[in-house]
């Protein structure tokens, strides 16, 4: 190799370093009042709780949806789901189709040379054709399906015969008895240790505190004191703080952990659907906690699509113990973090996110973003400007009736969505109406450009 050659290898290796890893901590039905430091005092999540010390608490962060795939494709994309293609929960049978190709966070990060990891819930296409490994991730491990036993990796769905649901890559594998959870954490900080080197990209979205509800004996005996509901997803999400803390502990023996941009988040709200199997039966369960929030996963009142989430990056500006006033949506997560790694915010005109970096290096000034955010949802509508938000047939979980036809809630004096105030801001109401008409229109717009899967 000539010295010119060396030269130009050396200037490539050290801007890659210079650019952060990335990682994104996915939960599943996490509700906003599961976790300590939002306000679930009766759990344990000492990781999580440090994360959010070093880091941004985010109140304010929504998911695109309030079902899983959906939230999924927006987190990945940074779209909103119609835009993305993907606006209902995905089947898990082998074959089922899922989102359709096009740019993922994963692949636009490999493009500028990162080493790419999904490991856990994928939920975007159980098809071989739409895998992680065709989205732009290197490597993956994990299932392809919405859920599965945590011990047998099997998934079980209504009048669908069970499927055995574990990956390494594309090729099927076995690890029956482990703990799914804690086998991800170790997964993941194999990823890790193995990329250290080089600036990584690693996606881990674990499937806990979903159903079934399954727990090992030591984390179920920490919370006995709880009433059985809460003592099964106490156990469930204490077990994925401590996965979390075998993560956060090899960024730390690699010595890249300030070096590194870390996302906490759910998918959705807590859960209230029968659909547990533990013991072997389907029976309801509402051991999952959206605090103060109205609505369950399923809902657009805020319990299902306000989630709690978390950001840290220590050497990339972000003050450690603050809070982000503003408001953010996962279709942020996409143009935040190519901010981060480019140091310019992307000009890209095929997402819906924008990127909220500047803000969260000053989360104590006011937003200065100023948008509507819009949430749609088998038949149910939802937009939100400011403190205001609008809801169109809003139901209060994954099932009808509706519980509102239409209403406006001031989220700054009732975060319990509690009084219709449609009529003491009629000019902000009937702006509210006419950008959700306008949305409308551009989603009908998305569906006749892009089929959705369903």
């Amino acid at each position: 190799m000539s010295e010119d050659a060396v030269v130009v290898e050396r200037e490539t290796v050290s801007a890659q370093k210079a650019s952060p890893n990335v990682v994104i901590l996915y939960s599943d039905d996490l509700g906003w009042g599961d976790l300590p430091s939002f306000g679930a005092d009766e759990l344990e999540t000492p990781f999580l709780d440090s994360l959010c010390r070093a880091g941004v608490r985010l109140p304010q962060w929504y998911s695109n949806s309030p079902v899983c795939s959906p939230s999924r494709a927006s987190l990945l994309t940074g779209r909103y789901p119609a835009h993305a293609g993907v606006e209902s929960i995905l089947g898990g049978e082998r074959g089922t189709p899922g989102l359709p190709p096009q740019e993922t966070l994963a692949s636009r990060l490999r493009e500028r040379g990162y080493r790419t990891g999904i490991f856990g819930k994928w939920h975007l296409g159980a098809a071989a054709d739409h895998s992680p490994l065709t989205f732009g991730f290197d490597e993956s491990f994990g299932f392809r399906a919405g859920c599965v036993d945590y011990y047998s990796h099997i998934y079980y769905w209504g009048d669908h015969n069970p499927v055995h649901d574990l990956w390494d890559g594309d090729e099927e594998v076995w690890d029956n008895g482990e703990y799914l959870t804690l086998t991800l954490g170790d997964r993941a900080a194999d990823f890790v240790a193995r990329n250290a080197d080089h600036p990584f990209f690693l996606y881990v979205p674990f499937n806990a505190p979903h159903y079934p509800l399954h727990a090992p004996e030591r984390y179920v005996e920490r919370f006995a004191h709880l009433p059985e509901d809460r003592r099964m997803i106490a156990a469930m999400i204490a077990a994925m703080d401590d996965a979390i803390g075998v993560i956060l502990d090899a960024l730390e023996a690699q010595g890249v952990r300030d070096d590194t941009l870390i996302f906490f988040s759910s998918d959705n709200g807590p859960s209230a659907e029968s659909r547990n199997w533990l013991n072997g039966e389907e029976v309801s369960y509402a051991g999952g906690s959206a605090g103060v929030l109205r609505g369950t996963k399923g809902s657009l009142f805020e319990g299902g699509i306000r989630v709690p989430a978390i950001i840290s990056w220590p050497n990339g500006g972000l003050a450690a113990g603050q809070e982000y006033r503003g408001v953010g949506a996962m279709m942020d997560v996409l143009p935040t973090v190519v901010h981060a790694v480019d140091g310019n915010a992307p000009a890209v005109s095929d997402i819906d996110g924008c990127s909220l970096l500047d803000e969260l290096r000053q989360p104590e000034a006011d937003s200065s973003q100023e948008r509507t955010l819009f949430w749609s949802h088998d038949g149910q509508w939802a937009a939100r400007n400011g403190d205001l938000k609008l809801v169109v047939n809003a139901q209060e979980g994954m099932t009808p009736p509706h519980a509102v036809d239409e209403a406006v809630f001031d989220l700054s004096a009732d975060i319990a969505e509690q009084r219709d105030v449609s009529g003491d801001h009629p000019a902000a109401t009937r702006e509210l109406k006419q950008q959700l008409d306008a949305f409308q229109a551009q989603t009908r717009e998305w569906h006749i450009a892009r089929p959705t899967h369903v």
